[in-house]
Order: structure tokens, then C-alpha cells, then sequence
């Protein structure tokens, strides 16, 4: 039996991630910050150990097969670099040098696929594209493409794999996290959209993708967890269609979401905690378009509709929220 440490473990894919470890047979180590954080079922191959990603995990990742690193500092409202670079860079040096340290044979890394360069529908982002803007002015994107070039460099005892997850959507997104859009438009009766689009991925297929990484992956290489390319006006009527509703659908002007970026930045720049800027406005009216064509023919993953995805997120959100 094989055995893996996991951090992100109560996030939509940590959880998901464990859950299919668990299916297959894998003993997993799950790092958590409290134990009743975790919403999936117990049993005799997992244990979760309480803790942040600076604690000294040396005894835990003793005769450990494979580390798997999903924990990140994902939020959009932060101000500073440092406040990303802290969880998203010097706590993965950190964990990497206790797994070196362990003999751990394998280190993967969950990174973003937007540390790599995008594309439309046409001629969509690869591996192998190099970063864009508006991500490169996102310190989320940097701090993350910053750890991956680090552990890059140091790919020595321990090999290195990069997984690189495009928006990911399903069950267990307790915060909700990247579930929100879906709160964008169901139950609306008038929904406002951008005239981008971008790349969903089931959140099970993204953690079916990190397990056969553990297996498959090779040394230093680059896998996008990717699968539909859509606009956002064609997601949302995926919702709408699984819903069973039929909003009022307004386009929002590129020059309206432009300027509301201008003032996000204003707002920024007097220290005030704010999801808009430039940036992030930017993202929403590009097609932010990516293939999975790497992942499919190296890990042999079989990638499941978004449409399933967005079943499974609206069966968790109702249930949870007892709707």
C-alpha cells in the first residue's frame, strides 16, 4: 500500500483528492488545521494530524511515497505580494526540504494553470506557453509560478511534478471557494455577465489527475488539469439549463468592467481589502482558453462533462444548505 501526504485537505480538491486516494486504496496522511474540518468519511488508511504548513511534519512524511502539496493562499483581496508569498512559496520550501530531508521519492506541486500562457479557442494555452497578462500582475499567479520554478531548480532526490488545474468546479467546495459562480447565477432572475470565458475542470477529474500524477508523472514536467473551454455566458446557461431556470441574460461592457478596475486599484492603493483591480477585471473579458491534450495522452485521464460538475456542486450546495 502506498502512502502520501496531503495538505489542503478540507478544500474542494483536497477532500477530493483523499476521497479518491482512499478509493484506491492509498494510506493518507492528511495535514488539517482542526480534525472536524474534514468532511468526508473516516477510515482505518487516513489520519489527520493538526497542524499549519510551518509545522514540522519530519516524523509524519517517514516512509512516505509521495507528498502532495494543494494548500494555497488563493484569495483576490490581498494587498501585498508577501501576503501570498508567505503560504504560497516559503511554506512549500519549507514542507519540500522535510520531504527531502524524509527520502520522500516524489513532491507534487498544485500550482495554477494560470502561471502559464493562455489561448483561445483557436490556438489554446499549453504547458509550454509562458505566463500572461493580466496573471502576471496577479500575486496570486506569481507567488505560485515563483514556488514551481523554485522546486523546478531544485529537482534533485526528490522528483518534482507540477500539476496545474484550470477553474475547478463540484461537490465539498464547503466556503464556498470557486463555487461562488455558480451563486453568480442560480436563483437570479437577472444575471449581468463578462464577455470572457475560461477553462473548467470537474473537481474530481483534477484530483483523478493528481493521483495518476503520483503514478504516471514524470520528473519536472508540466500536466494542465483542464477540459471545457467556455464564455462564461455559455457556463451560465449550463446552470441555467441543471437549474431549471431562465434568467434575464445582460452582457457587461468591457469599458464598464474596465473602469470598475481603475477604481479598484484606488481602493487598493488606500489599503482597503478589495476583489477588483485591473487585473482581475481584465480576466474576465479575455478568453482565458486552455488544452488538456498533455494530461490526457501522458496521465490517460478521462475528463467528465462540466455539466456533471455543476450537478455535483448545485447536489452539495443544496444539501448543505438544505435548500
Amino acid at each position: 500500500m502506498k502512502k502520501v501526504f496531503v495538505t489542503g485537505a478540507t478544500g474542494l480538491l483536497g477532500t477530493n483528492t483523499i476521497i479518491k486516494l482512499l478509493q484506491y486504496d492509498y494510506s493518507v496522511i492528511a495535514l488539517v488545521r482542526k480534525k472536524s474540518s474534514w468532511m468526508g468519511e473516516e477510515s482505518k488508511n487516513l489520519r489527520c494530524i493538526e497542524g499549519d504548513l510551518f509545522s514540522d511534519i519530519s516524523e509524519h512524511v517517514q516512509n512516505v511515497d509521495a507528498v502532495i502539496h494543494i494548500a494555497a493562499e488563493t484569495g483576490q483581496n490581498l494587498l501585498s505580494y508577501e501576503d501570498y508569498k508567505k503560504t504560497n512559496y516559503d511554506a512549500t520550501a519549507h514542507l519540500f526540504a522535510k520531504a527531502t530531508a524524509a527520502g520522500v521519492k516524489k513532491f507534487l506541486f498544485v500550482s495554477t494553470a494560470n502561471t502559464l500562457g493562455f489561448g483561445n479557442s483557436a490556438d489554446r494555452g499549453n504547458e509550454q506557453a509562458p505566463q500572461l497578462y493580466p496573471f502576471t500582475s496577479s500575486y496570486y499567479a506569481k507567488s505560485k509560478l515563483e514556488a514551481e520554478n523554485y522546486l523546478l531548480q531544485q529537482n534533485r532526490e526528490t522528483n518534482v511534478v507540477i500539476l496545474n488545474p484550470t477553474f475547478m468546479i463540484g461537490a465539498y467546495d464547503r466556503k464556498p471557494s470557486s463555487g461562488k459562480i455558480i451563486f453568480w447565477v442560480w436563483k437570479k432572475k437577472v444575471v449581468f455577465y463578462p464577455k470572457g470565458g475560461k477553462n473548467f475542470v470537474h473537481a474530481e477529474d483534477a484530483a483523478e489527475g493528481i493521483i495518476k500524477a503520483v503514478e504516471k508523472g514524470k520528473r519536472g514536467e508540466k500536466y494542465l488539469l483542464a477540459n471545457e473551454n467556455l464564455t462564461y455566458k455559455e457556463f451560465f446557461k449550463k446552470v441555467n439549463t441543471i437549474s431549471r431556470q431562465n434568467p434575464v441574460m445582460i452582457p457587461i461592457p468591457d469599458l464598464v468592467l474596465a473602469m470598475l478596475g481603475v477604481f479598484g486599484d484606488g481602493l487598493r492603493k488606500l489599503k482597503i481589502k478589495i476583489s477588483l483591480s485591473s487585473a482581475n477585471m481584465k480576466a474576465l473579458r479575455i478568453d482565458n482558453f486552455y488544452s488538456n491534450r498533455k494530461s490526457v495522452e501522458d496521465l490517460r485521464i478521462t475528463y467528465q462533462s462540466v455539466d456533471k460538475a455543476i450537478e455535483d456542486a448545485i447536489r452539495f450546495f443544496e444539501k448543505k444548505n438544505n435548500i
